[in-house]
């Protein structure tokens, strides 16, 4: 294999974003505020539509225990809040830590576990929106892609070669992993099957998570639509299908928070408006916008609902929670094997 071209400038993708940004900020009065506050509307509606899918998960996880509607939320409000300007997914550890306090008798790996019941539907919604924009012809053809002044897009276009042996090595990585834990899967699948529980009901499933979600789909795509139009780039079924997909391609192993900078490229590549400067604008306005309106709504619920403000001590209860969590797991194994080893050595020795 060819050694890959590095002749690229990985501060692009943040300097467009920049650009975005004081455009956005110069712009603020053309702004139309009736549909921003719309578009804000919905995508608190996809919020609380996923909440309840997420509530509907861990009731079922736990059937003899109140899952109270008003923690779920705030949990997960103030973890997506978090999310909107930590990377790293720092909000999704404190969602979980959350949760686990709200739901008496819970553990960590259900909790956690319950995260993939929800990834499950918005996987396949994921994939069916992209591919209705590559078949449509919405998205920038494959010979486009290594033009686009975005690191990472053009970056892994310009190099296929390298994108092939770094799937192919997580792909090893992942067989190697399991190979190594199978002695303990079974184990395994104990800990982390009560979070998935409701998986075992298709109709269940179907009725009480895949349905919220649908819906916060469908509250996604509104809100949307409604920032195209406050931002006068017209509200349309292809311009949102657009816009959702890029969100799905400018996150696949990105280089930049959030895929800030590759998103703007992409939509200036691919979005009809009334020039590039406009929909960079949109774009960025876009992204700020519910970054604001996240954190605004994490900050409301955390101090309602936890009574606390602290998000830096959340994130060190978390932490400290999950390192004690770990430790534990490391003693209870160990005490595993010398009970195991005990066990072999009192087989081998003479009746």
């Amino acid at each position: 294999m060819s050694a890959p071209s590095l002749g690229f400038d990985a501060s692009s993708s943040f300097d467009r974003f920049l650009r975005g940004a004081d455009e956005f900020f110069d712009r603020l009065g053309d702004i139309g505020w009736v549909a921003m506050s719309v578009a804000l509307a919905f995508y608190l509606a996809h919020l609380l539509a996923r909440t309840r899918a997420w509530q509907n998960v861990l009731r079922a996880a736990y059937p003899r225990t109140e899952v109270a509607y008003s923690k779920v939320t705030a949990s997960y409000l103030a973890g997506a809040g978090l999310n909107s300007f930590i990377p790293a997914r720092v909000g999704d550890a404190v969602k979980i830590f959350l949760a686990k306090k709200s739901i008496r008798g819970s553990s960590y790996p259900a909790i956690t576990s319950s995260f993939f019941v929800q990834s499950v539907f918005d996987t396949s919604a994921g994939v069916l929106v992209f591919l209705y924009a590559v078949t449509q012809g919405l998205l920038p053809a494959a010979p486009e892609l290594p033009d686009l002044p975005a690191f990472e897009i053009s970056f892994w276009a310009e190099n296929p070669d390298l994108l092939i042996f770094f799937l192919t090595a997580l792909a090893i990585a992942v067989i190697v992993l399991f190979a190594v834990l199978a002695r303990r899967a079974e184990e395994f699948w104990e800990r982390i099957k009560q979070g998935v529980v409701v998986l075992t009901d298709i109709r269940r499933y179907l009725r009480e998570v895949a349905l919220w979600q649908g819906a916060g789909w469908v509250m996604r795509f509104f809100s949307f639509w409604f920032f195209l139009e406050a931002f006068h780039i017209g509200g349309s079924f292809e311009n949102v299908m657009i816009v959702m997909s890029v969100q799905a391609v400018a996150t696949l192993l990105p280089f930049t928070p959030g895929g800030a900078g590759a998103q703007q490229a992409l939509l200036v590549a691919t979005l009809v408006g009334p020039g590039p400067v406009a929909v960079l604008t949109y774009s960025v306005g876009q992204q700020i916008a519910v970054a604001v309106w996240a954190a605004l709504l994490g900050f409301v619920a955390l101090g309602f609902v936890f009574r606390t403000l602290d998000w830096r001590g959340l994130i060190r209860d978390a932490s400290d929670e999950a390192e004690d969590h770990r430790r534990g797991e490391e003693s209870r194994e160990e005490r595993g094997e010398s009970a195991e080893a005990a066990r072999q050595r009192q087989r081998s020795q003479p009746g």
